[in-house]
């Protein structure tokens, strides 16, 4: 699917935009080369609770916004929470926000519905997955500089 977009997007002088939020996106669920890329990821910024809002207030249907988020990766039917994340998106958007802001794992945890141990173990999840996940971030490398024309 990426190619055939990249092709009528080269073809046209357009840009690919991406879908991961911020959920996916900084836990590398994601494929590099796949879903991931992408020209401009504009809603790489916003918790995945932030796009179900955003998708509301710009009057996407109901029906849409209900229905549960799919990897699209195995023909068995499962949800993204089931697949890859261990909660709901929307106590993962908590435990996501309270680790980044270093809240307190019991603050979070009343937030979020959790004792402060879960909150933890979410947290150690969420650390594994970007280190495992680090080099779906990284940049193209080059082997030398190369200097840009005109400079």
């Amino acid at each position: 699917r990426k190619q055939i977009e990249y092709y009528h997007a080269d073809r046209l002088n357009f840009a690919v935009l991406g879908t991961p939020n911020r959920l996916e996106y900084d836990q590398g669920f994601f494929v590099k080369n796949g879903d991931g890329a992408a020209d401009v990821k504009p809603i790489a910024h916003l918790y995945k609770t932030q796009v179900y809002a955003l998708a509301a207030y710009l009057g996407v249907p109901e029906e849409i916004r209900k229905r549960p988020p799919t990897t699209d990766t195995y023909s068995l039917a499962q949800t993204q929470e089931e697949f890859y994340f261990s909660l709901p998106y929307d106590r993962m958007d908590i435990c996501l926000f309270g680790l980044n802001k270093g809240v307190a794992a019991e603050v979070v945890g009343q937030a979020a519905g959790l004792d402060a141990s879960q909150v933890e173990r979410v947290w150690a999840d969420i650390t594994a997955k970007r280190k495992a996940t680090r080099n779906l971030h990284l940049r193209p490398q080059l082997v030398d500089e190369v200097e840009e024309v005109g400079t």
